[in-house]
């Protein structure tokens, strides 16, 4: 794993930072270079960090989609499995995942509007709307149909797809979470979840930013037995995403919105998934739960109980969940 570039600067005092991302083309396709500008006010005497590096044989790619630019990584070959992250990581925490899996497929790991090199709009924050993100996405890679997989927030977005698109969904995996609205589970953990009620505070991101890497290093701790559940290149990463500017306000509205994906889900409960659904949860914190909850949403549901893992799945059981993704996605 390569680890996260890091560049010291003790004084900046230049007018703007103009970084060009020479976005080079991936499956026969090339994408426009993007510029990021940045115009600070007074100098400034802070840690300027480059985004991390999948393995050798993905790449870095942009794609303006639904008025927003969509930061991603892609990579592999055969169908396309599209993995969704979630709150507190980015599209690097699928990271361990993808040497294997990218033997298998071609995967696409975006980062979701609101942290890091995607764009933090001010709106679009609901599941349904950055579903559509997805798909455009999905429809400029030239992709018919696809695979998808979702952890956390992602599995939100997830279900959100392939409610709207599921005849372009081949088959999908929801990871240790929980979906809007769908009872008796939402009420019961909405209501009693500490940070749900503090991320959906329009303060909160504010009051967050500047202090990603101690609230994020007592967060993470927050949903697992595991005192240290990620590698420091992970940290290292999370947190720089998450201190990217305007990305703690953004991500904090993918829970400001979870009233408007209420209304969204059970909009779409009315008519139940078809195509296969593995529910994958961790024996602390989704297992007891998760499988019946998506039966609520799916005709055909696979459950996959991962020992030894709080929330964090992939880092904390790695190989379990390899092994269950593997197995359901190469099936048939």
């Amino acid at each position: 794993m390569k680890k996260t570039k890091l560049l010291r600067i003790s004084t900046l005092s230049c007018s703007s930072i103009i970084v060009m991302v020479l976005l080079t083309g991936c499956m026969g396709k090339k994408q426009e270079a993007k510029e990021i500008n940045a115009t600070p006010t007074e100098p400034v005497a802070e840690a300027i960090m480059v985004p991390a590096e999948p393995p050798s044989n993905f790449q870095h790619q942009m794609a303006n989609v639904n008025g927003i630019n969509l930061h991603y990584v892609i990579g592999g070959k055969g169908e396309p499995l599209v993995l969704l992250h979630g709150f507190g990581q980015n599209w690097y925490m699928w990271n361990r995942l993808l040497p294997e899996l990218s033997k298998h497929f071609t995967v696409i790991a975006p980062d979701l509007r609101g942290i890091g090199e995607s764009d933090k709009p001010e709106s679009g924050y609901d599941k349904k709307t950055m579903a559509v993100d997805i798909h455009e996405m999905v429809k400029q890679l030239g992709y018919e149909k696809i695979n998808l997989v979702g952890h956390d927030i992602g599995m939100m977005v997830a279900y959100a797809y392939a409610a709207q698109f599921g005849n372009e969904v081949k088959k999908i995996a929801l990871l240790d979470a929980l979906l809007p609205g769908v009872e008796p589970v939402w009420q019961q953990l909405s209501t009693t979840v500490w940070h749900f009620g503090f991320f959906s505070r329009p303060v909160a991101g504010e009051v967050v930013a500047g202090k990603e890497e101690m609230f994020f290093k007592d967060f993470w701790t927050t949903v697992t037995p595991m005192k240290r559940p990620f590698s420091k290149d992970e940290e290292d990463e999370f947190i720089r995403a998450y201190s990217v500017k305007g990305s703690t306000t953004g991500s904090f509205h993918w829970f400001g919105d979870f009233q408007k994906d209420v209304i969204d889900n059970h909009e779409f409960m009315k008519h139940k998934l078809e195509m296969p659904m593995l529910a994958m949860g961790g024996e602390y914190f989704s297992a007891p739960f998760l499988a019946e909850h998506c039966r609520l949403v799916a005709e055909e549901v696979t459950e996959a109980k991962i020992k030894g893992s709080g929330h964090w799945v992939v880092q904390e059981q790695t190989e379990q969940v390899q092994k269950g993704l593997m197995d359901f996605f190469l099936k048939g």
